[in-house]
């Protein structure tokens, strides 16, 4: 595991023969952002202002009741970020990160080793406390099976290998890994799985905004609600201001606590969306309690957990295996040990499915897991 997180600049020189169309805007400067070429997201009552602004800069408008993204012209489709400065409503189509993908991939923890944690027990919280999880998938590990909301719900099988290249991405398992940190900690949750985020640990503003909007949804059309929501990626922002698609869905949802993680990028600038004031920003602490070095940290974060090796569900991908043609690969069910704040994020959603459990209301829960232990360690 990388002693210290990668930089943004080191992180695309990788992800290049893989993600196209990127550009990142002030490589290791202060307004240090990744956003998608060519393309600004405007919401509907700021689409006629930028497109009068811009004029002939913006070759076409891909419009929804919901949102615009205005696809500019080739040659200027470098200058996203410059373009929309100054454009209420407006803002560059930010690309987000996995948190781990800053910093280190899951070791495999041996079957035997004492500190490996048994599974779940297998409870059912009556009402339902659903928390949805905004990740890149769920496998059907162990961990998971006879859990009744797998039937109500289904599963998003994670993607491992999309290049086919017999070997699993950086981020792939996160989302099983993800959702086994929650179980441990509040067994009787009813999981909505929603996949958001790529096996190389990418997403955007667009997909985060509709995930959103299509989990609640979702659960709407189920006679459910969502009473927590966690999101393990984000993004930072030229001008250190959250994307208003975010902003805008989130605050549509008041009674739905969400917890994000913190970032792994160890800086205080704001990450988006755990910056949101409505929002639970989690930071990673180690064993002793004290800020991991990876984590981000600043006055918007809100809560901190252990995020220094977490051990949970993972699923595994190796050559061949029983009855498998030759050349192909199977899955295989076990734990890891990974690092990151998208571990630390799970464990506060879990105190918060908890108190909603015991009837606190969703502004109370939220008060009460901001700990000033935070505060003490910045």
């Amino acid at each position: 595991m990388a002693a210290e997180p990668l930089r943004l600049t080191e992180l695309v020189d990788r992800m290049r023969p893989y993600s196209h169309g990127l550009v990142l805007h002030d490589p290791d400067g202060p307004t240090e952002s990744l956003v998608h070429a060519g393309e600004l997201v405007a919401l509907p009552a700021a689409v006629a202002g930028a497109t009068e602004r811009l004029g002939s800069r913006v070759d076409r408008v891909v419009a929804t009741s919901d949102l615009a993204r205005l696809i500019l012209r080739p040659d200027v489709r470098r200058h996203c970020v410059p373009l929309a400065d100054g454009l209420p409503g407006v803002a560059p189509h930010h690309v987000h990160l996995g948190c781990p993908v800053m910093f280190g991939t899951p070791v495999d923890v041996d079957p035997d080793a004492a500190d490996m944690p048994t599974a779940p027990p297998i409870e059912l919280w009556r009402p339902a406390v659903t928390v949805a999880l905004l990740d890149t998938g769920l496998d059907p590990h162990p961990w998971f099976a006879g859990r009744p909301w797998l039937s109500e719900w289904g599963l998003s099988p994670e993607v491992l290998d999309p290049e086919c290249v017999r070997d699993r991405d950086r981020q792939a398992g996160h989302g099983t890994f993800v959702a086994g940190v929650l179980l441990r900690h509040a067994p009787g949750v009813t999981i909505r799985h929603h996949r958001s985020l790529s096996s190389l640990g990418l997403t955007d503003d667009v997909t985060v905004a509709m995930a959103l909007r299509q989990v609640h949804r979702q659960a709407t059309a189920h006679g459910a609600r969502i009473d927590v929501v966690v999101v393990t990626a984000g993004c930072h922002t030229a001008d250190d201001l959250c994307p208003p698609v975010l902003s805008r869905e989130i605050d549509r949802h008041p009674d739905t606590v969400v917890v994000c993680s913190a970032g792994n990028n160890g800086s205080v600038r704001p990450f988006w969306p755990a910056a949101l004031p409505s929002v639970v920003g989690v930071a990673a602490t180690g064993p002793d309690g004290m800020l991991a070095a990876f984590s981000n940290r600043g006055d918007w974060v809100d809560a901190a957990a252990l995020g220094v090796d977490v051990v949970s569900s993972y699923v595994r991908l190796l050559p061949g295996g029983e009855g498998v043609a030759p050349g192909t690969t199977t899955r295989v069910y076990g734990t890891a040990r990974w690092s990151g704040t998208s571990f630390a994020a799970p464990r506060i959603a879990a105190d918060v499915a908890r108190l909603r459990h015991e009837g606190v209301s969703a502004g109370e829960a939220r008060a009460m897991v901001r700990r000033p232990l935070v505060r003490a360690i910045r």
